[in-house]
């Protein structure tokens, strides 16, 4: 038996004698079928020839990203809090010098995940560092590896620890979750937002789509309810989904500013 994982988006299923039929995550008009068809791999196969990368993104906020690039490339933040270290979003590689590498910065108290694309190895992540995940249960249907880890919750915030708070802010997923941080390094307020707002090349704007690969955009109702979503919560940085995608000033002025592009844009 063998927890198979999808070479598209990483996501890791079930125990399972032989590779499911199918990955409903890539099948769904959000993401899409590799190019050469369903293909499948285990944990062990892909530590064989990928190893993870770490990097600081900001002081107390560890960047882990595996290489060569795997699935759909996102990074992992390691979060350092005095109540305990939180992970957002996750990879799917998980190996001995990664378990090492987290522990040295005092491990996993919980795992907190954006959107089903990044739920990728959570359980294994979860059951070797002894963590909850937080997923938003609008999102439960995404879930191909169970667990009674996982606490599905419904509400529009979830208050964590040291003022922490995830956000569903909807959007690219009904589930779609942002983490406010209010106590980041810089003093003003940080949102870890994955690509439920992603940071766009120029860095000093984001954008929002129901699918990023197939070019599907939201509807303005969905813009104005991650705005207002978001209106309550003080925050001069927001850290992307992947490697220096950041918008390091002026954050909270850069989404208003993007939603008010992008409207326009799709009104013209």
């Amino acid at each position: 038996m063998e927890n198979f994982i999808c070479v598209q988006c990483g996501t890791q299923f079930a125990e399972s004698a032989s590779p499911p039929p199918r990955c409903p995550i890539c099948e769904d008009a959000r993401q899409f079928v590799r190019h050469g068809g369903q293909a499948w791999t285990t944990l062990e196969r892909l530590a064989a020839d990928h190893h993870n990368r770490f990097a600081d993104e900001a002081p107390q906020l560890r960047g882990i990203g595996t290489e060569p690039e795997f699935a759909i490339g996102q990074r992992a933040l390691l979060l350092q809090s005095p109540g305990g270290n939180l992970l957002w979003d996750c990879i799917t590689l998980l190996d001995n010098k990664t378990i090492t590498e987290v522990n040295l910065r005092g491990g996993i108290r919980a795992i907190a995940i954006s959107h089903p694309h990044f739920y990728s190895g959570m359980v294994e992540w979860a059951d070797r560092f002894d963590a909850q995940i937080f997923l938003h249960a609008q999102d439960r249907q995404w879930v191909m590896r169970p667990s009674p880890r996982i606490q599905f919750w419904e509400a529009t915030t979830l208050p964590l620890w040291d003022g922490l708070t995830l956000i569903n802010c909807g959007g690219h997923f009904e589930g779609g979750t942002v983490l406010h941080w209010p106590a980041d390094a810089r003093g003003h307020g940080g949102l870890l937002t994955s690509d439920i707002l992603t940071v766009v090349q120029d860095r000093r704007f984001v954008s929002f789509m129901r699918s990023y690969p197939n070019l599907i955009p939201l509807r303005p109702a969905a813009i104005h309810r991650i705005v207002e979503t978001l209106d309550p919560f003080p925050f001069d940085q927001i850290y992307g989904g992947w490697w220096k995608a950041n918008v390091l000033v002026n954050a909270k002025a850069a989404v208003r500013e993007s939603a008010q592009r992008y409207l326009r844009a799709i009104s013209e």
